[in-house]
Order: C-alpha cells, then structure tokens, then sequence
C-alpha cells in the first residue's frame, strides 16, 4: 500500500546538515519532512568538535544552551591535545584551550566551542527540530527515487520498518545524505578529487581507570606517536568510555573488536582491562561535487564535500549549508525573494568549501606515522635530543589543526546577494583568511562582528529573524535632523511592502560602532553582513525598492 504525504520541502539524512536545514525551516513554519534511512543511534561519535561558529548558530535557535548543559564531559573539561609516544610515554607536545573551547568570554564569539560527541549534538538538535510544529522527521525511511515536475517534486519512499512505500511531494528536495548520497547520484553530480588520502579506524571502548592511570593530565585529544601502533585516542563519554583511531594504517591492516584490546594497550602502553564497544573502518577523503543542485534539488553537508576529519571541518560546515540553504528556501516560499535566490547558495558556499578543504588535506598530511623518529622513546641523551627536535616540528606542523580562528570565522562570502564595496573588493571576500586569526570586520559578505552589550548579553541576541538594520541609537526617530531618518523610512516601508522581514536595531554602544565602523549595517538572516555605509542609499522608495530587489535576487 502506498501513502500520500504533501510537503513544500522534502529532506533526506538527518545528521547536522539536515537538522539545521530543517530547523532553519521550522522556525520559519514552512512545511518540511525530513527523512532518514537509518535510526541515527549508535555509539560511533562521528564528529566531536562543535566550532565556535556552530555553537553561535545554535544559540541563534536558542538551543546553545542546551548543548552545554548535555556535555558528557561539562564544558570547563580542558581541551588540550596532547601529543606522546604513549600515554605512558614521554610528553612531546602540547596544545592548549584547542578549537578555543574554553567558556571564558571572548569578544570576537558569541559561544565557546565544545567536545561533544555529534551524537549529542544530533540529540540537541532532534528534539528541538521535533519541537517545531511545521517539522516531521521520519527514521528508518529510504528514497528510492524521485522525479521533477515543473513546479514540484515527488519522491518515492520505502518505509524500511513496515516495509511499505510512501510518495512524498513536495516543492523543493535538500538531499543531506552523506557521503554516499543517493539524491546526488539521482541529479547526476559527481565528486571530483582525491579519495583513499588514508585507511583509519575507528575503535569506541570502555576501560575503567585509564584517564587516571597516566600522568599527562587531562585533554581531549592524544596523539599517540610510536612505531606499533601510532593513532589518535581521547575520552569521549562518561562511564569510562574512550576512542581509539590508529590513523594511516597499512592496506594489509585490519583490527576486529576481538583484537582491539590488546592493540589498544600496546598503543597507550596502559595494562587495563580494555572492552571494545565498536570497530569500524573508514577512509579519508577530498572530495567537492561538481555541481550542488538541479532544478529544485539541493546538497549539503557530505552530500557535496567531504574532508579529512583534521580539523574538524566537516560537521560543521554541513550545519552551515543547512542554515544558508534553509533561509533562502523559506524567503523564495514565503514570497518575498525571487528562485534565483537559491542560486546563489552554491556560489556562496562552494568556495568556503574549497578552502576548508584545503585546510583539512594540510592537517591530514601530518599524521603520528610521519612524526615517529628513530630513537623517540629511548631514555638517555640522544633519545631527549630527538624528543626535544620533534616537539618544536610538531608545535610548528599541528598549530593550524587546533588553533585556526580564521578557519572558523573568517571567511566571507562574494555573489548577488551582497552589495560588496570597494574595500570588499579589494582587500575581503575575494581573498582567503588567515587561518591563523580571526579579526572581525564588517566587510559584507563576512560573518557580522560579534559585541558584548553587557555580560551574558551578546549583540546577535538583538538581530532579528529576518534581516536587521544596525543603526546609531537616533536613526529613525522623531527628529528632523536626524541623520538618515527618511531613509531608514524609506528601506522599512519597502520592506514592509515586499514582505521581508526587517528589524531596526539602535544601538547607542561605543564598542559595536568601533567594531562594524559605519552607521549603517544591514545584516542577513544568517548573520552575514548584506551591505554597509555612513549613508543610506537614498531616501526615496525607488532607490530602497531597488536595494531590496538586489538582496533578494529579483533583479
């Protein structure tokens, strides 16, 4: 028996990418299932490290919070990498407050980043997404195909527990599938790059005693850099519950959970009890799609890009596609920006993307097998002389996996839906970041520079969900002289007219106006800076009508 479902947007894959596509909609109330063939539980973490950008994100939706509060670890755990030949070895090197997840207040972010397995994060997310009325998520449901009609799709879905079919139509489809993404197969776009960088895996185990068991202190990463078995290993979750990733093995390698225990006690040179939970096999990748839609298809997440974990880009990057395609879904179904629009999701994100990438492949290049050096664990002069040379080539080789601020916030975006100028032009977007700081600007097309209003109280609090207008504390009052008043006017009136949603923010606060630098500042529904100026275009409905069309692709 075959049943019926009308949507206007059909997801498939609810990992991040997914749920942040969907929860972009559901805040918005548009219509949109999301289906995943699997039951998303298990105890492989995927991803552990949420960006500081992410978590801002999250706090957008109002859920940062609730993140923090299910960290298995709690959020003051310190979130050092630590690198050794075992952990009860000799300390090489070290790195400190990695991916900046400590709590302290920083006022470049609005969140902290966390060490969370993806598995919580997904949980966060689930729950907030089921909370919203206009979003049904269905487990263990398939597509097996779908056809473009026009103005609408339909997808054939196989219920995979009660073996029956289901036909979902729907509007527009965002295939958040993963790596092996049917919907990219089904519209015909191919993965280019390099795949097979590395054969890795991933072990989850259990043992009672071993963070107390060696004298490196706490982290959230070790290093294990030795010739038996080098890798990667770190707490994951409470009760005990640790990860064990021998990284670059041989073709000939294999581990089975039968085997994990002994190889994990020769990798830490721990002698516990050891349970292995899991043992899966994975490979690292490059890989870009050559196109990420067609007609009313779209890819996020794996779906279109896939990176060598080193870093952590990959999750991340796929919650961010889900926040951009979803806000430009919901303006072109709520009528008030033009199809093309979406267009212009692929322009913005791809080259993000591409740069992300190349990041991630320069982490990967340096693995615990390329560090090991002849004599690393001998105890006498020459062995302290070679540790002493290699922890220098690893603080030299490795800061830009774990201290990349620039990775993580600095990127800008270039396209239709920016009115870039000249400084944009000539010195921004257009160029990539430094990967070793972050230093916020209000470029457009950059990510909005974040202020600290008061304590706790962040300026993105005030942003609308819509777009938002950052003025000085007098614009748009009473007063004739007032700098820009009929313009301020004129751009709500034509916003109001054309339905876009628009929040005029004052403020009166001498850190915000150092930061952004101009008067006026219109930023996006996702926090990037749209356009800029000490002066509104203009103070006529023409000129505020065509500044609109421009943002919302109409023309």
């Amino acid at each position: 028996m075959t049943q019926n479902l009308s949507v206007q947007v059909l997801i498939v894959g609810a990992g991040p990418a997914g749920l942040a596509a969907a929860i972009e909609l559901g805040r918005k109330g548009v219509r949109c299932c999301l289906i995943e063939r699997n039951d998303r539980v298990g105890l492989a973490p995927r991803a552990k490290t949420t960006h500081s950008r992410t978590r801002e994100l999250l706090r957008r939706w109002g859920i940062a919070d609730r993140l923090a509060q299910a960290s298995p670890l709690g959020i003051d755990y310190p979130s050092n990498v630590i690198f050794a030949t075992r952990l009860s070895g000799y300390e090489l090197a070290r790195f400190e407050n990695s991916f900046r997840c400590s709590p302290e207040p920083d006022e470049r972010y609005a969140e902290h980043a966390q060490w969370v397995p993806q598995y919580v994060l997904e949980e966060v997310m689930r729950e907030y997404a089921q909370s919203l009325p206009s979003v049904s998520i269905y487990f263990e449901h398939q597509l097996e195909s779908f056809e473009q009609r026009g103005s609408s799709i339909c997808a054939a879905v196989r219920d995979l527990r009660r073996q029956q079919s289901l036909s979902i139509e729907a509007v527009y489809l965002v295939g958040a599938d993963g790596a092996r993404s049917r919907v990219r197969e089904l519209i015909g776009a191919r993965m280019t790059g390099k795949s097979k960088l590395s054969r890795n895996y991933n072990i989850v185990f259990r043992a009672p005693g071993f963070a107390q068991a060696h004298k490196l202190g706490p982290a959230i990463m070790y290093w294990l850099v030795n010739p038996d078995l080098p890798g990667l290993t770190g707490p994951m979750d409470t009760g005990d519950r640790w990860f064990f990733m021998p990284t670059g093995v041989p073709d000939d390698f294999s581990i089975d959970l039968a085997q994990a225990p002994a190889m994990i006690r020769l990798a830490t040179g721990l002698d516990l009890p050891v349970e292995a939970l899991s043992s899966d096999q994975w490979t690292a990748s490059s890989l870009i799609a050559d196109k990420y839609s067609a007609q009313r298809a779209y890819l996020i997440g794996d779906a279109c890009h896939v990176h060598p974990p080193m870093g952590g880009y990959g999750m991340n990057m796929g919650v961010a596609d889900g926040v951009d395609i979803g806000w430009k879904l919901a303006a072109v179904l709520q009528g008030w920006a033009a199809p093309a629009l979406l267009d212009t999701y692929e322009e913005e994100r791809k080259p993000v993307h591409e740069f992300v990438i190349a990041e991630a492949v320069a982490n990967h290049a340096v693995l615990g097998r390329e560090l090991w050096r002849a004599g690393l664990e001998d105890s006498d002069a020459n062995g302290a002389r070679v540790r002493s040379e290699l922890s220098e080539a690893i603080l030299n080789a490795k800061r830009r996996e774990f201290q990349a601020p620039g990775v993580v916030k600095g990127y800008a975006y270039r396209g239709r839906a920016i009115l870039e100028d000249d400084e944009a032009n000539s010195q921004g977007a257009s160029q990539h970041p430094d990967w070793r700081e972050y230093r916020p600007n209000a470029r457009p097309g950059s990510i909005a520079p974040h202020v600290w209003l008061a304590p706790g109280h962040s300026l993105y609090d005030e942003f609308g969900e819509g777009f938002t207008l950052l003025c000085p504390a007098n614009a748009g009052g009473n007063s004739a002289n007032s700098q820009g008043v009929d313009g301020v006017h004129a751009l709500i009136d034509s916003a109001s007219k054309a339905g876009i949603p628009l929040k005029l923010l004052r403020v009166n606060h001498a850190g915000a106006r150092q930061r952004y630098g101009d008067d006026y500042v219109l930023i996006r529904p996702d926090q990037h800076v749209a356009w800029r100026g000490n002066i509104l275009p203009s103070s006529s409905d023409a000129a505020a009508k065509q500044l609109w069309s421009r943002l919302t692709c109409r023309t």
